[in-house]
Order: structure tokens, then sequence, then C-alpha cells
């Protein structure tokens, strides 16, 4: 395929897909993109990310509702478009793992603790 080809999907096709995503998603996408074209296990997704399968269940799902992914058989995830994980390394070259926010304690509890 031509550069000027692939500009054009970057822009348009690509792009409209990726802007609709949270930051989250599309770390799990790049994610996704770092391992190949797939499928891929739910489990080596969450490793690349550097964080347990439970914790991406919800992007996961999320990416399937806005039809990114999908998954033939249980437990697998791969790209619904074609050349979307290149489009990926492309726009998101340097991949990072993802650092969960961590919560913060409720106030009444930390008073608690100052006692």
């Amino acid at each position: 395929m031509s550069p000027a080809v692939i500009e054009h999907l970057d822009a348009n096709f690509f792009r409209v897909r990726f802007d609709r995503l949270t930051v989250l998603q599309q770390k799990y996408l790049r994610a996704m993109a770092e391992l190949g074209t797939g499928p891929h296990k739910t489990g080596d997704i969450a490793a690349t990310l550097g964080v347990k399968a439970a914790a991406v269940a919800t992007p996961r799902q999320q990416l399937i509702d806005k039809g990114m992914i999908w998954s033939q058989r249980h437990g697998e995830t791969a790209f619904t478009v074609p050349m979307f994980d290149a489009f990926m390394r492309r726009q998101m070259p340097a991949f990072e793992r993802h650092k969960p926010k961590r919560r913060r304690s409720h106030p009444s509890r930390a008073r608690r603790g100052r006692r």
C-alpha cells in the first residue's frame, strides 16, 4: 500500500475511531498492537499492560461494544479493522505500560487514623 493511501487512512478512517476512545482504551489497543496482529489472549494483553486480567475486563468490553475489537473465542481478542495494529504503532510510537491511579482514602477514614 502506498504511503499516500496509508496517510489518508490514518487521517480519516483510523483517526475517527481512535478519537472515540478513552486513554485506557487507547492503551489497551496499543498493547494489542505491541503483541502483533492477533488474536491475543486477554491475559497476554493485560500482562503487556502490566496489570491483572480482571483490570482490563471493562475496557475490553467497551471496545467490543464500540466495534473496535471482537472475540472469536472466549478469552481471545482481535482487531475488527485490518491494519489498525500498525496505525496504533504509528499513532502511539512509544509503548507505555498502564499505571492505575491510586484511590484516595475517604477523609473520614483518614481522620480516624489520627486519633
